[in-house]
């Protein structure tokens, strides 16, 4: 990699991370191009160029912590030998990350993801096919074997994890949720949901 080449990663990563920041001090009104480009020391023309835009600057910060959820929970998953103990990893790894990352998981959890999600779903889920296709694989298998109940992907997945998120966003908008305790009960309320 060349020194210009490096140079232009460390310029996103440090966009990136200064937008996170930024987020996580400011709420999405504070994320401007005056505070980005003040708090990270990048200039304008760097921001636009790397990124087209403030909300391309935002959507690319999503799909980075987006990818990293799915790993997080991928990972939970695959090292898992049964159907119950992985959707039990996965359940634990999920609120995890919610705990280690919450600056990450307020803004995954926003009303602005919630506005790119809807708008752009379908794009997302391309974007992030090679993490999503080995999840979707892995409960078609435990669904072929008997292990889950026989419904369709999509409706699993949102059995397992509508509770998680609505835990995890109790969890970063009220903070009266214990996610230890969350972490140790929803797997066996979930998994009996998913009992064939």
């Amino acid at each position: 990699m060349s020194s210009k080449q490096r140079r232009g990663v460390e310029t996103v990563e440090r966009l990136l991370d200064t937008a996170l920041a930024v987020y996580a001090e400011a709420g999405e009104a504070g994320v401007t191009v005056q505070a980005l480009t003040t708090s990270s020391g990048v200039s304008q023309g760097s921001l636009y160029h790397h990124f087209g835009s403030v909300d391309g600057l935002m959507n690319a910060l999503l799909l980075r912590w987006i990818g990293r959820l799915l790993d997080d929970v991928g990972t939970a998953l695959t090292r898992s030998r049964t159907a119950r103990t992985g959707i039990s990893a996965a359940v634990r790894a999920y609120l995890a990350f919610v705990g280690e990352h919450p600056d990450a998981a307020r803004l995954l959890h926003s009303s602005y993801a919630d506005r790119l999600t809807m708008a752009q779903a379908r794009q997302l889920r391309d974007t992030q096919e090679a993490r999503l296709s080995p999840l979707a694989a892995w409960l078609e298998r435990y669904v072929a074997s008997g292990e889950l109940a026989r419904l369709p992907t999509p409706l699993i997945e949102s059995m397992v994890l509508g509770p998680v998120v609505g835990v995890a966003r109790r969890w970063l908008s009220v903070g009266d949720v214990d996610l230890g305790q969350a972490a140790r009960v929803l797997p066996d309320r979930i998994w009996r949901s998913l009992e064939p």
